[in-house]
């Protein structure tokens, strides 16, 4: 999981398992494979470091924080 940032500034974490697509319309759309999605703050390449630094731990089998 991964923490973002809500458009009302709050955080939370999202599955990067069910991210179905992201989107930037100009805010950042994620949506999951479940149909619900979220608004967040979070720009592109901040959400793609994210995702690939979680998926970097999962490999090395370091529990991600």
């Amino acid at each position: 999981m991964v923490e973002v940032i809500g458009i009302n500034g709050e955080s939370f974490l999202i599955n990067t398992s069910l991210i179905e697509k992201i989107e930037f319309i100009p805010e950042t759309k994620i949506t999951l494979t479940t149909g619900k999605y979220y608004l967040v703050k979070d720009t592109r390449d901040e959400i793609i470091n994210k995702i690939i630094k979680y998926n970097q731990k999962i490999i090395r089998g370091i529990s991600a924080e």
